[in-house]
């Protein structure tokens, strides 16, 4: 018996760390507001490939990814939507931009008590990063890897 595949989409998400301040983008798109950098993983690109070069186009700067924070699966009747929210923490002392482009408006680091008061895209921004900042689990890159790759961590990355 045939089956028809179901479109899916993947995405990455960085939650990108400096101490006690996150790094946010604020969305030219999507309504606007102040989001993760994050969006749709490329053809032949891994996920963590994906949240670097998405940290990268919206906020400006280069990000060493750490672990993983969550994995999501939602499904529907049509498709399907794949997040892999992954804990970052920038690669060197570069500024994250702060002018806008065809990405996003502009980008900066802020405290959970700021991020209360900004106009967010949506409250999961704040729930998540109150999350990761109380301790939320951390997984090792390890536990993403492609089929067939070997069975040690941290060996196939890119």
């Amino acid at each position: 018996m045939s089956r028809e595949p179901i479109p899916t989409w993947f995405f990455a998400v960085a939650v990108v760390r400096l101490g006690r301040r996150f790094l946010l983008v604020e969305e030219r798109k999507h309504g606007g507001g102040w989001y993760l950098p994050a969006g749709r993983v490329e053809p032949g690109e891994s996920l963590e490939a994906g949240a670097r070069r998405e940290t990268l186009e919206e906020a400006g700067i280069a990000i060493r990814v750490t672990g993983v924070l969550r994995f999501e699966h939602s499904v529907s009747a049509d498709h399907a939507r794949v997040r892999a929210i992954f804990l970052a923490h920038p690669a060197d002392d570069t500024p994250p931009k702060s002018a806008p482009d065809e990405h996003t408006l502009r980008a900066a680091f802020f405290t959970l008590a700021e991020i209360r008061e900004l106009p967010c895209r949506d409250a999961e921004v704040f729930d998540m990063l109150a999350a990761v900042d109380a301790g939320a689990p951390v997984y090792p890159l390890g536990v993403l890897a492609r089929e067939g790759a070997p069975w040690l961590p941290d060996r196939d990355r890119d």
